[in-house]
């Protein structure tokens, strides 16, 4: 087989179809909540001037970018179990990566740029509306989305220039790690290239991360109110989980060596990884955020005295 094949087989969730239909339940109960709770958050932000401000900023755009990542797989997936096919065509899996891997860069981009926006706002607050002013916060979003697509573009081109062995992926989605398991080409050198940058910038992320909350935490533990301190460090460690989680996770399921082709996906890793966090962001972020619950209640208090 060649690049010019016209379609994939993707993964069979299981031979029985009580578990497929419970697997594809997950899968459509996670999308829908993940969609709704991000769509929620993007139309209070919009709605709310009072909640034009960097922090805000950098929700929306990270909701649109997990709507986008859950969205790159989940429907095709859904799609294929309701026709009942396992197929994918070369374009679509070409752009399902590209799409996945985009979003996917997005998010550790984005959360690295927040916790710099932390950093600021906590540790230097007298300069913070100076450094992080409108200027500043549409280059930093403009940056991410452009790292974010030369780093998907560049993935996706090397994976697809690698003729493949097979067309069976071990997956229910295109995803690079079980695409290098097909390929029969330079398979060695190009899954070390891979990974090697992979953990590069993983571990760029995460450097830059805990460097700057180690300033953070440094500053936070010098505020001498109980209260400031506790709100500090409230707006701190949920954006270290999400960071964390999805890390990890990713490394996980992208840096695990590919050679052993029978083994098939990690269900819980998969779902760890490409669709939890962009379920979590929106609740630990901003559900629980009191800006939001007063956006929402000026909201509605204004659609009241309308009608």
């Amino acid at each position: 087989m060649d690049n010019n094949t016209s379609e994939f087989l993707l993964w069979k969730f299981s031979k029985i179809w009580e578990i497929q239909v419970m697997h594809v339940s997950l899968l459509l109960i996670l999308y829908l909540m993940t969609v709704t709770w991000n769509l929620f958050i993007i139309s209070v932000v919009i709605c709310d001037h009072h909640l034009h401000i960097p922090m805000y900023f950098f929700l929306t755009n990270l909701a649109i970018q997990d709507i986008g990542s859950v969205s790159a797989i989940i429907p095709k997936t859904l799609f294929n179990f309701f026709t009942n096919i396992r197929t994918i065509s070369h374009s679509g899996c070409v752009a399902q990566v590209m799409f996945l891997l985009f979003f996917l860069s997005c998010d550790i981009f984005l959360l690295t740029v927040m916790a710099y926006d932390r950093y600021i706002a906590i540790c230097d607050p007298l300069y913070y509306e100076m450094i992080m002013n409108r200027k500043a916060c549409t280059k930093m979003i403009a940056g991410v989305w452009t790292a974010s697509l030369l780093n998907a573009s560049l993935q996706t081109l090397f994976t697809f220039m690698t003729p493949f062995c097979s067309n069976s992926i071990d997956q229910f989605f295109c995803e690079v790690p079980y695409l290098l398991r097909i390929a029969c080409s330079d398979l060695y050198r190009f899954e070390t290239g891979f990974q090697i940058f992979i953990a590069m910038l993983s571990t760029a992320c995460f450097a830059f991360v805990i460097v700057t909350y180690v300033y953070v935490f440094s500053a936070v533990l010098r505020i001498p109110s109980a209260e400031g301190r506790k709100k500090a460090f409230s707006t701190c460690l949920p954006h270290l989980v999400i960071f964390f989680i999805f890390l990890f996770t990713s490394c996980l399921a992208y840096l695990k060596p590919t050679a052993d082709s029978q083994s098939h996906p990690n269900f819980t890793i998969t779902i760890m990884y490409s669709i939890v966090p962009a379920l979590l962001n929106p609740l630990i972020y901003s559900m629980r955020n009191k800006d939001i619950k007063v956006a929402l209640l000026r909201i509605f208090s204004q659609k009241l005295l309308f009608f």
